[in-house]
């Protein structure tokens, strides 16, 4: 009999309306967004933060004030679970949720990891493809707090899995299920759009937009599209750096000059927030009616559908069959060597 814990990372979100602002100031004081000295990162984070919060304000009043990111993240726990108590009928298994920037975020997840006192620690990102904006950043928080107090577990990772086919096959079958709602499937044109990232970053070896093409490729494989009817994209720009293209705008507005109706996939994101139910369904629906496209469909994010489930299971189940190597992260290289923030070469 084991004790195994399984940690599911994801960003988190403000879970009230005065929660929004110090939310903000937690996502721009990490080095990993903002990559100054701390005497001049904090103050910037505030400031920004505090700039942003009106706006920000405004986005979660559609979404009744608060972020449904937790929720949901809960549900995908409790699904995964399920599924590995079956998978270890002698063993006990307990998944929990781990915040980046709230609640309930690393120092809170790892005193309750402490009370249960496992065998064995997974951290598996709810990022299909690895950044050192998302994945990295979870982690060195994780390492990072776990030495202050002194979590000393044999502990494992999974860095990424932009081509695991469940995950494919998960999102080509909700995939379909839209396309089947098209007038013309023809005269229609998928969009996987993912949030983008600074270029300077790419061009320093993160390998996130990579990684992106090669789930989107899977995908389209599994939906039977063809390279004429798809393409990728990226939203969420802020700031005034040169961000990785096209952009979601851009590809929009080639869609209304081709006349085809689009269906947009959010291909990074495998549960719904703010950048799929307002930024997706609101903000990009209306450029696209003034732009004159006369049918716009956004997939929904994969959840808890069961394929998907079943896959974060299988690699579950493999890294605990698999410690020693994926705990370096050798055997799950998959990005080309030109990557070198990929953490296979770290």
């Amino acid at each position: 009999m084991s004790r195994r814990a399984i940690v599911l990372f994801n960003l988190g979100g403000p879970d009230s309306p005065k929660a929004i602002q110090p939310f903000l100031n937690n996502l721009f004081s990490d080095p990993s967004i903002i990559n100054l000295p701390t005497i001049f990162r904090l103050p910037l984070a505030y400031f920004i933060s505090k700039r942003r919060a009106t706006i920000a304000q405004e986005i979660y009043a559609h979404l009744g004030g608060k972020s449904p990111l937790l929720g949901q993240t809960i549900e995908q726990a409790s699904a995964l679970e399920a599924l590995l108590m079956k998978e270890y009928p002698r063993d006990e298994i307990t998944v929990y949720v781990c915040m980046r920037y709230w609640h309930p975020m690393t120092s809170e997840v790892i005193a309750d990891v402490i009370l249960f006192d496992p065998d064995q620690i997974l951290l598996l990102p709810l990022y299909p493809q690895f950044s050192t904006a998302t994945t990295q950043s979870s982690l060195l928080d994780w390492g990072k707090k776990a030495k202050k107090l002194c979590l000393k577990t044999p502990t494992y990772a999974v860095c990424c899995y932009p081509t695991l086919e469940k995950l494919a096959d998960a999102q080509a079958d909700i995939l379909n299920k839209v396309l089947d709602r098209v007038s013309d499937k023809e005269k229609t044109r998928v969009l996987f759009s993912a949030h983008g990232l600074p270029k300077k970053i790419i061009n320093q070896g993160d390998p996130y937009q990579w990684q992106v093409e090669q789930s989107a490729q899977l995908i389209a494989e599994a939906a039977g599209l063809s390279n004429t009817k798809w393409c990728i994209c990226y939203q969420s720009r802020v700031g005034p750096l040169k961000w990785i293209e096209p952009s979601l705008e851009q590809e929009l507005e080639r869609a209304a000059k081709d006349g085809v109706a689009v269906v947009v996939l959010p291909v990074a994101f495998v549960s719904e927030h703010s950048e799929t139910l307002v930024e997706l369904d609101i903000e990009y629906k209306d450029v696209a009616e003034r732009l004159g496209i006369t049918e716009y469909y956004r997939v929904p994010a994969v959840g808890t559908h069961p394929i998907f489930i079943q896959g974060l299971k299988e690699i579950a189940v493999s890294a605990f069959e698999q410690q020693e190597e994926l705990s370096s992260f050798k055997e799950l290289r998959c990005c080309p060597s030109m990557y070198n923030k990929c953490p296979s070469s770290l």
